[in-house]
């Protein structure tokens, strides 16, 4: 399990530059969720760091590139959606792509890199997030191989860090 390395709080500068760049690479406004004056911290791990915007851990960065957790609802709430049958639950929840006949149904638009959350059919609890290998349109006439790269999922090495501070 990750251990807390270092706790701090970002300038007020720092923090909208980051929130400016997490919003152009999400392709949603950030103030929108947050407001334009908003308190960031930072957990550095030895996974990476975890940014909690007003408390909450919606944002981390690994390997230089800042990516949403699946703790950050409003994001989850608004993002384009895979949803998968039941039978590529456990699967996603250990890493595993998004295989096209596991999809069951597509929703949003969306393009080739862009983010989109793997929720399960029965539930349609978030599992995973992903990045699209395919447009919206095309993976729903894809019935065969993978249709998004899976970069953040429950149980993960992120997950478990953030439930390990108590969230």
């Amino acid at each position: 399990m990750p251990l807390k390395k270092r706790r701090y709080a970002l300038k007020t500068k720092e923090a909208k530059q980051m929130l400016d760049d997490a919003s152009e690479k999400l392709k949603v406004n950030l103030e929108d969720f947050f407001g334009a004056k908003v308190n960031v911290e930072v957990i550095e791990t030895d996974i990476g760091a975890i940014y909690l915007v007003d408390r909450k851990p919606v944002l981390y960065r690994m390997d230089e590139r800042i990516l949403p957790t699946l703790f950050f609802a409003e994001f989850v709430a608004r993002a384009p959606k895979l949803v998968v049958d039941m039978g590529a639950v456990p699967f996603i929840c250990k890493g595993a792509a998004v295989m096209a006949p596991g999809v069951v149904q597509v929703e949003g638009q969306f393009g080739v890199g862009d983010f989109v959350i793997v929720v399960d059919v029965k539930f349609r609890k978030p599992l995973a997030l992903g990045e699209s290998l395919l447009d919206a349109q095309s993976m729903k006439g894809t019935k065969k191989g993978p249709v998004a790269k899976t970069l953040h999922y429950v149980s993960d090495k992120v997950w478990s860090s953030i439930k390990s501070l108590g969230y």
